[in-house]
């Protein structure tokens, strides 16, 4: 059985974590410079690399030829706490979404005034700290204020706000962002070479949107997505599949019958979409996205080269010329259309309905804000007088 690869490719220094530079190089030169706090509080989104910085920083407090923002890797301290390690007696994580009571504080506050066995440091990480109760902070609150000096906390947490601001203000916080699309879909390249799996480039794309700015859950998707892979490594096919993602042939027919307001083709294409067996909120999320980088490429049609857009470059142009057959105004309120249909098809019991009427909004002139319609019919009118043929006649509303 092979090891799911977000434990694989667990980062053991600070230089391997991706995307969160803006705490891991404040971190580094605390450490040269001797102002290690006794207690940080480290906050963000999950799966973007707190507990494992968590654990890095305990492994450059303990090692052996240390405090070093670059642990030796080969000292016991920095062995039992590597990736795969044993795990050492002075570096404790609790769950505190299982032992958050004031009792479990209690324990923890009695055990924190032993000095540590063998290590320089004993340091207790505290993962989920937002599922302490107040009550257990307030246990705690008085080792966290004034601690032995052998002592140490790492508080992480999705939900910072929740940790009582007694316990808050005698940490220094941290807060970890999502990691930037491009710096991920990089790692993630590096990661199939090093794997040795091919990969098409318009796979990691899809990955990166699947995981949300996520190492760990990028990491999880990619590892279904070489377990299903075949002979020719992963492909774009096999991805959509797995993924649930719409086919971009289908967004790009339905888009093209969007501009060309033609009711007959996108109806056809929603019959499509429900025959196909795809999942309606899904293609409507999808077209959504698809929207959205339309709407960007009108405003600014470098934004290819700027890495507004991320797509790959055939789609790109694809995308280019299907964003001159509108206007600014016409995407916009299409954009706004699908963005509340979506919204309402939460919970809907008859989404296939849902999104027949999202597409007849749409192909409606008369549907939505009206302002918005007048500009979006201003914007057709303006450019069918310009001389573009592509746009065609709306019909008036009724």
């Amino acid at each position: 059985m092979s090891l799911a690869l977000y434990r694989r490719y667990r980062p053991e220094t600070f230089a391997e974590v991706i995307g969160q530079e803006h705490v891991t190089d404040p971190l580094q030169q605390a450490i040269r410079n001797g102002r290690v706090n006794h207690a940080y509080l480290f906050s963000g989104p999950r799966g973007c690399g707190k507990t494992t910085s968590a654990r890095i920083l305990a492994r450059a407090l303990n090692c052996e030829r240390g405090p070093t923002p670059t642990p030796c890797g080969t000292c016991r301290s920095c062995q039992e706490l590597a990736r795969g390690g044993s795990g050492g007696l002075d570096v404790i994580e609790i769950d505190a979404a299982s032992h958050g009571g004031v009792d479990d504080a209690r324990d923890l506050r009695e055990r924190a005034a032993f000095a540590p066995a063998g290590s320089r440091y004993k340091i207790y990480i505290v993962d989920e700290a937002h599922m302490v109760t107040p009550q257990g902070f307030n246990a705690l609150l008085k080792v966290v204020e004034e601690p032995p000096e052998h002592l140490k906390f790492i508080f992480a947490t999705t939900e910072p706000e929740k940790v009582i601001p007694t316990i808050r203000s005698r940490t220094h916080h941290y807060p970890f962002r999502l990691v930037p699309p491009t710096v991920l879909r990089e790692y993630l390249a590096t990661l199939c070479e090093r794997e040795k799996v091919p990969v098409e480039s318009a796979v990691l794309p899809l990955v990166v949107r699947a995981g949300a700015g996520s190492v760990r859950d990028s990491l999880s998707v990619l590892d279904q997505l070489m377990g299903g892979a075949g002979p020719d490594g992963l492909t774009l096919a096999r991805a959509i599949t797995l993924l649930g993602y719409t086919d971009a042939t289908l967004l790009d027919d339905v888009i093209d019958a969007f501009a060309a307001h033609d009711g007959a083709a996108v109806f056809s294409l929603i019959d499509r979409v429900i025959e196909g067996g795809h999942d309606p909120r899904r293609f409507v999320a999808d077209l959504l996205d698809r929207l959205r980088d339309l709407v960007i490429l009108a405003a600014v049609p470098e934004a290819a080269g700027t890495g507004l857009i991320d797509a790959p470059s055939d789609a790109v142009e694809r995308m280019v010329a299907q964003a001159t057959r509108f206007g600014q105004a016409e995407l916009s309120r299409a954009a706004d259309l699908v963005n509340t249909g979506l919204t309402e098809m939460r919970g809907a019991t008859a989404p296939r309905l849902q999104l027949e009427l999202i597409c007849a909004r749409v192909l409606l002139p008369g549907a939505g804000d009206g302002d918005r319609d007048l500009h979006a019919r201003l914007d057709r009118i303006e450019r069918r007088l310009a001389g573009d043929a592509a746009v065609p006649a709306a019909p008036a509303p009724r």
